[in-house]
């Protein structure tokens, strides 16, 4: 059997050995598939055919400027949420109107910044309207509402329901239409989030429901300038690969949610546009990280192998207890007995565990491990932790590979001090 079954069945690397790319780039080292990101797009984008639809990327899964234009050129529009990912968004090419500023506790001056760019923002709490209204009175904004339905993988990425710090409640609306009306604000735009990596869609279509509930009791006078309902996202992808999970059912998924937006669209007269804002479906699948195992060892009866992908590079394990896939490329060819083994970081933590207990071929030093749909909260959550350097990122395309983040220096851990030591 293959040690790299997975990435061989999909032309992953496109007949670029996984050595080759680790000898010339170094590692740990990020590579993406230019043709499946661009494949992950057109499935969202042709989700339903229903007039207005179109697909907002959550950039906060992956920032790199590179992957937005690839983006953008597959006919995706963007969000941010902090001045960075507006200065990346803008670098990539988005126009203010291909960018809404999804906020959540802002400070004046970073929603002043939104403001001045022209870009749409949308407030998730009482508070956040009123210093919305006070900062730019007669403008036109977006409210986030919490459906009371949340769905994910951990409780640390469910974003509405009861425990929950987003979103302001339906039965809030009273107090919404009057400080849009205080501050003479156009309200034109609900939405909302659930959470992240649902992988059954009744949850989702459920929400949805829920907010186009939300718009029909708005007042006639505020619901008419209505012209985006943004569902949020949270789209899951299967990352137990070895166990055959079932991928998300898109086809029954844009069926169900085709049909409850024309219904609504026909009753309401809607002319406006219907967003979706799936991050981890975009880019998890469209890249695999490599790394080098460094060292063995055995301790207690437990196999370690141990590697330079630190929680510093990957952080989803450790954050969430996420699992992620692991394949083999071995450093030199012919058959390996499978043995149980835990695979770590380079981190002085106890925690730094990138996979556990997990029956793979038995890792000698100098191997490649790849780490599959590590493309979304990969790369983008990344640290300095112990003065470490982010890694570098790689794009494959037609056969070739080009660098399209450089590999962080000493230089570029001293650059914040200049002038100061």
């Amino acid at each position: 059997m293959s040690a790299s079954p997975h990435t061989d069945a999909l032309s992953f690397f496109e007949g670029i050995p996984p050595q080759s790319l680790a000898r010339a780039f170094g590692t740990p080292l990020y590579v993406y598939s230019e043709r499946l990101l661009r494949e992950n797009c057109r499935v969202l984008k042709n989700l339903t055919d229903i007039p207005g639809f179109a697909v907002n990327y959550s950039v906060k899964a992956n920032a790199n400027p590179l992957l937005l234009r690839i983006i953008r050129e597959e006919g995706l529009v963007v969000d941010a949420m902090s001045p960075g990912e507006l200065a990346i968004d803008l670098a990539a090419g988005f126009q203010p109107h291909e960018i809404l500023y999804i906020s959540n506790n802002t400070r004046p001056d970073e929603m002043a910044n939104a403001i001045a760019h022209g870009v749409l923002m949308s407030v998730d709490s009482l508070s956040q309207l009123d210093l919305y209204g006070k900062l730019n009175p007669g403008g036109r904004v977006l409210v986030r509402f919490n459906p009371g339905i949340g769905e994910g993988h951990s409780d640390k990425v469910i974003t509405a329901g009861k425990k929950t710090k987003f979103g302001i409640a339906p039965g809030d609306m009273d107090s919404v239409c009057a400080l849009l009306n205080q501050h003479k604000l156009t309200l034109v735009g609900i939405n909302q989030h659930i959470g992240s990596l649902f992988m059954q869609p009744d949850g989702y279509l459920a929400a949805c429901r829920v907010l186009l509930d939300i718009a029909d009791q708005l007042p006639a006078p505020i619901r008419k300038n209505l012209s985006i309902i943004d569902f949020g996202g949270g789209f899951g992808i299967p990352y137990h690969k070895r166990d055959c999970e079932e991928p998300l059912d898109l086809a029954r998924l844009g069926k169900e949610l085709g049909q409850i937006l024309s219904e609504w669209r026909t009753k309401e007269n809607y002319t406006g546009r219907f967003l979706i804002e799936p991050g981890r479906f975009v880019m998890a699948e469209a890249c695999v990280l490599l790394g080098r195992v460094t060292a063995i060892k055995d301790n207690a009866g437990i196999h370690f192998s141990g590697t330079d992908i630190g929680f510093n590079v990957l952080m989803r394990p450790v954050l969430y207890d996420s699992y992620h896939e692991i394949e083999v490329y071995p450093k030199k060819p012919g058959p390996r007995e499978e043995r149980l083994q835990t695979i770590t970081g380079n981190i002085c933590e106890s925690g730094d565990i990138l996979a556990k207990d997990r029956t793979l071929p038995a890792l000698l030093e100098g191997d490649l491990i790849g780490v599959l749909d590590a493309g979304a909260y990969g790369f983008s959550m990344s640290s300095n932790y112990t003065q470490r350097f982010r890694p570098c990122e790689v794009l494959i395309k037609n056969g070739g590979a080009r660098c399209i983040r450089h590999r962080e220096t000493e230089q570029d851990l001293l650059r914040p001090f200049e002038g100061l030591l």
